[in-house]
């Protein structure tokens, strides 16, 4: 696999938080205010900015930050023949918060033409350089399937379909044309984003699917789908995954560890690594990954894009170690659990938050922090640190934990490129 693919040691998931004006111009598009060619410029202009941004803090990978989208799946759909949708009623129930996404469903037989996204990867290939490679994230065609043959959705669909089988099949070709197409504009990144299996390990997950199906059952057939797009990619073609158990403003879907989807995921998945959600208890421990085979790659989810709150230093460390009880170290690397912003709405943190997490390098820390404390501690031998201190120094203290554990993981690429 050749160094100018991902993962990275430093990497992260895809998504970042939309500026405000470019939610203003999809907000003035949908009310026709503005041309699509108007939009497209925006998109432009903001996916400029993000790139100049991504490359200035470092990374090897470069994306589109998913601004061209609504959703991190649905908008992927709906490129397709055959794929409806429309405002939601009701959304999806994430804990704390309804997610308004729109409910998407079958009109016909599954196709795909010429799919949106394959120029809309064009664009961010042109900012490629000898330093970074552009990924293009994409649904994993299990989330296809799974928003098809959902009780909201499996009328409908069994008016094309008479079996899963058959789904199965016309979902893969579609992703195969789509996968194709990419390769041929100069694609060598996939990531396959799949929420499937978060929903499996839930205890809940028969809500998702239907009392009648059985889960097992399921499982593989998320597995056939999977696997029957990915058969016959190119050899220099690179195909991740990223597991999550929903992202939607901060709040998440579904909880549980994978050893219940283990085996058939890490065991028998082709792709050549997974981006794990490991970030909180929600997700478990590490004993799963024992189940990963070959020589595949691991990327630890362990740093929150759900809020700014730091996770501790040493922390982060010992569970790296503790990871290397199952994959080797060589085969290990570090990224957020998810994307900044998996719908537009975005998580509950700003857009400075993001930047200044991961921004600058070790000497520019140090001197922020020598700024800083000559603020802070300009206070006499002696003098009490009383309550009107702490509540003036409080917000800037947390807003440099914030920063901290990305900074953490910088170090870490570092230290592991070095080796």
């Amino acid at each position: 696999m050749s160094k100018n693919n991902v993962p990275f040691r430093f990497d992260y998931v895809g998504s970042f938080l939309r500026p405000d004006y470019l939610k203003k111009a999809r907000a003035d598009f949908e009310k026709r205010n503005i041309t699509k060619e108007e939009l497209t410029e925006i998109e432009n202009k903001a996916i400029t900015d993000l790139v100049k941004k991504q490359k200035e803090l470092g990374y090897k990978v470069i994306t589109d930050g998913e601004f061209r989208r609504a959703t991190w799946h649905l908008d992927f759909m709906w490129g397709f023949n055959g794929v409806a949708h429309k405002k939601t009623e009701k959304g999806v129930a994430f804990h704390g918060e309804s997610a308004l996404i729109d409910d998407t469903w079958l009109t016909g037989k599954i196709s795909v033409d010429n799919h949106p996204f394959v120029e809309h990867y064009k664009f961010i290939k042109t900012f490629e350089d000898e330093n970074t490679v552009a990924k293009q994230t994409i649904p994993a065609p299990a989330q296809f399937f799974q928003q098809m043959i959902i009780p909201a959705n499996i009328e409908t669909t069994r008016k094309f379909y008479a079996t899963d089988d058959e789904l199965i099949t016309d979902i893969a070709n579609g992703y195969k044309k789509v996968i194709n197409d990419l390769y041929n504009a100069g694609c060598r990144n996939i990531q396959f984003d799949d929420c499937t299996w978060g929903v499996l390990v839930a205890e809940g997950s028969v809500i998702r699917y239907g009392k009648e199906n059985n889960l097992e059952d399921i499982k593989e057939k998320l597995l056939k789908v999977n696997n029957l797009a990915i058969e016959g990619k190119p050899e220099d073609l690179v195909i991740t995954t990223h597991i999550c158990r929903g992202n939607y403003h901060s709040a998440y879907f579904s909880s549980g560890a994978y050893d219940s989807v283990a085996e058939p995921l890490f065991g028998r998945e082709n792709v050549d690594a997974y981006y794990l959600e490991f970030d909180d208890e929600r997700s478990g421990g590490f004993e799963p990954l024992k189940y990963v085979s070959g020589n595949k790659k691991v990327v630890l989810g362990l740093i929150t894009t759900k809020s700014p709150k730091l996770e501790d230093k040493q922390t982060v460390i010992e569970r790296i170690k503790e990871a290397s009880k199952y994959i080797p170290l060589d085969r290990l690397y570090l990224s957020p659990q998810c994307g900044f912003a998996s719908c537009e709405i975005g998580n509950k943190l700003t857009e400075e938050q993001q930047r200044a997490a991961i921004a600058g390098d070790i000497y520019d820390w140090g001197r922020e922090s020598a700024a800083n404390s000559k603020c802070i501690y300009d206070v006499k031998p002696g003098d009490k640190l009383g309550h009107d201190f702490i509540l003036k120094y409080k917000p800037l203290a947390e807003e440099q934990l914030a920063k901290a554990g990305y900074r953490l993981a910088k170090v870490l690429n570092d230290i592991f490129d070095r080796q």
